[in-house]
């Protein structure tokens, strides 16, 4: 679909890296630029196990499909590569600090000077405007931390705890390839590009949005409370008999309450004064989630999925990763992709979240090498070997 679109990458670890990642799914033609010694986050498994680990599978899965050089930017001819690519593209992605770019006028109204038709998507912490926008940022601390959504994730009286890897930072990748997919169909009526910003802590802020939304209108915003005291019994975690956990809820009508009851095992519950209301319900919640675990611990998880599906409920097993990549369902939705191992051969990967008139995309090829198409670019960028010879030898390239 996006064939003919030449996107440059600028970036490094996972938020920036892996809307480009998106976009070649989709098509686009994308250099990843590194440094000379290659992205950082390429040896995120070195030295972290006595098991002697083979690949990096985080790295593999943000730049699959990509064309990889290694450039100095902090040399005048390195510039002047980024320079010439970002002439000919149609979209620069960046996730270094606005100063940083301005430095090396890599910025975007240097780049917008060069080419008008450029789309230039900017991913950083905390924004580009503001007292903080050079200030360092991983998702666990602006997507996570700072835009409210570990505080509101934490049962009242419990301790913070991290974000698994790169999940702000792949929302936030959504959240780019939108603002970037919107930047080019505006380019078609008005034939310029645009900046598109990105952040981090944005992202997160909008991810909570509706928690945020009610500060907002209220001023106040309840806590989460403990499993054991959830202030509706129906929107709860469950431990079946076989020690396999599932999450309940109702759909927003009269009616789920007493069928999930009758299901249960309750079926006066609803009439009982305890719990007649919600807020009786909540007043009582530690009394009423106590019966549903003795419910829940009578029969295994797929005898309860079976009930549950039979009263047309809704509900899901709480699963683990390794029950995740053996999900029939997953599988049927496009969440994994063949993508080639770099060997002639193909593995199995994380699909990006969107499928087109039912089909799988093709990835095109596998994660590039530190360097592996350096001098095929600046082959097409103009560069004779003789230049790529002293390039290389001046450290300008790899």
């Amino acid at each position: 679909m996006l064939e003919g679109i030449k996107v440059v990458e600028l970036a490094t670890y996972m938020a920036a890296p892996s809307a480009a990642m998106m976009l070649s799914d989709w098509g686009a033609d994308v250099i990843k630029i590194e440094d000379l010694e290659g992205d950082a986050i390429r040896n995120a498994f070195t030295g972290i196990s006595r098991n002697k680990l083979e690949g990096n599978p985080m790295f593999a899965f943000d730049n699959r499909g990509k064309r990889g050089i290694c450039v100095n930017i902090r040399s005048d001819d390195g510039r002047d590569i980024v320079h010439k690519l970002a002439r000919e593209a149609d979209v620069f992605i960046t996730n270094v600090r606005p100063a940083a770019l301005e430095r090396a006028g890599l910025d975007y109204e240097t780049l917008k000077r060069e080419n008008e038709r450029l789309v230039y998507a900017s991913v950083t912490g905390y924004g580009l405007q503001g007292e903080e926008a050079n200030r360092p940022g991983f998702d666990i601390v602006a997507f996570w931390a700072r835009s409210g959504l570990c505080r509101m994730m934490m049962p009242k009286g419990s301790e913070p705890v991290p974000l698994r890897a790169a999940m702000g930072d792949h929302v936030t990748g959504i959240a780019t390839v939108a603002g970037i997919m919107a930047a080019l169909y505006d380019r078609n009526t008005t034939g310029k590009g645009k900046l598109v910003e990105a952040s981090l802590l944005r992202t997160g802020i909008f991810a909570l949005g509706s928690d945020m939304s009610t500060q907002l209108h209220f001023g106040r915003l309840s806590s989460t409370t403990p499993r054991a005291e959830a202030t509706e019994v129906t929107r709860n975690f469950y431990e079946t008999s076989d020690g396999h956990w599932l999450m309940l809820i109702p759909r927003g009508n009269k009616t789920d309450l007493q069928t999930i009851c009758d299901v249960v095992g309750y079926p006066e519950l609803p009439k009982d004064p305890r719990f007649k209301t919600p807020i009786d319900r909540k007043e009582n919640a530690r009394e009423l989630v106590a019966m549903f675990d003795a419910a829940f611990a009578k029969r295994t998880l797929a005898e309860w999925g079976k009930a549950l599906d039979d009263a047309d409920l809704v509900w899901a097993p709480v699963q683990h990763t390794s029950q995740v990549v053996e999900d029939p369902q997953a599988w049927a939705a496009g969440a994994f992709v063949d993508i080639p191992d770099g060997h002639g051969g193909k593995m199995k990967g994380v699909a990006s979240p969107i499928r087109f008139d039912g089909k799988d995309v093709e990835i095109r090829r596998p994660t590039p090498n530190v360097g592996e198409h350096t001098a095929e670019v600046l082959r097409e960028l103009g560069y004779d070997e003789a230049i790529i010879d002293r390039l290389r030898a001046d450290g300008i390239v790899n």
